[in-house]
C-alpha cells in the first residue's frame, strides 16, 4: 500500500475512490448514452467491481482511474486517470488515460482538463516515456478529447479483443503521446 497521489484542476478533484461514490458510478454506467460506444451497460454489480478494481489499484500503486469530483458541490462525476491494460493488446504493454463522465457533464472541458492533470502525473512524477488512449472508431468525442491533448493516431486501427466479433465497436484506434511531445507542449 502506497500514499495515493490525488490531483486538483482548477474546477475538479482527482482522488482516490469512496464508498459513496458506488451508486452514482452505476448510474452513469447504467446510462446507454455514457456507454454507447462500450459493448453493453454495466449492471449495479459489474460497477462495482470495476469500481473496487480502481480503488485497490491506487492503494496499490498511487495512481490509477481516479475519481472525479467537481470542486463546486463536491459531487463525483465518473473517472479519469491512467491505467495498465490487462488484456494483451498489439501495443502491449502500455499505460493508457481514460475518461468516464456522467452524461449531465458532458461538453464543458471537463475530461480534458482531467486527463491533463493526469499526463502530467504520468509523465512528471511517474516517468513514463509513453501513454497512449484508445477507443472506438466512431467515438468522435473521445477522439477529440485525445486531439486537444495533443495526442498523435495512430496509421493502423485494431480491433478489441473485448469486443465481441461482428460489433461496430470492435474496430479501435490508438492514439499516443510521447513525453518529449508533452514537455514541448507545456
Amino acid at each position: 500500500m502506497v500514499n495515493p497521489i490525488e490531483l486538483e484542476t482548477k474546477r475538479l478533484r482527482l482522488r482516490q475512490w469512496r464508498a459513496e461514490d458506488r451508486e452514482p458510478f452505476a448510474a452513469l454506467n447504467a446510462d446507454p448514452r455514457v456507454m454507447a460506444c462500450f459493448p453493453s451497460t454495466l449492471d449495479r454489480r459489474a460497477s462495482d467491481t470495476m469500481a473496487d478494481r480502481c480503488e485497490a489499484l491506487i492503494a496499490r500503486r498511487g495512481w490509477g482511474f481516479w475519481a472525479l469530483e467537481a470542486k463546486e458541490g463536491g459531487r463525483f462525476i465518473g473517472f479519469v486517470g491512467l491505467h495498465v491494460p490487462e488484456l494483451e493488446l498489439p501495443f502491449s504493454p502500455c499505460v493508457e488515460i481514460g475518461w468516464r463522465l456522467a452524461y449531465s457533464h458532458w461538453g464543458r472541458g471537463l475530461a480534458t482538463e482531467a486527463a491533463r492533470a493526469a499526463l502530467r502525473v504520468g509523465f512528471e512524477h511517474i516517468g513514463l516515456t509513453e501513454i497512449v488512449s484508445f477507443t472506438a472508431v466512431n467515438n468522435a468525442r473521445s477522439r477529440g478529447v485525445m486531439h486537444r491533448l495533443g495526442m498523435q493516431p495512430s496509421n493502423a486501427t485494431f480491433e478489441h479483443p473485448a469486443v465481441p466479433l461482428g460489433s461496430p465497436l470492435r474496430e479501435h484506434v490508438l492514439y499516443r503521446l510521447a513525453r518529449e511531445s508533452w514537455l514541448r507542449s507545456l
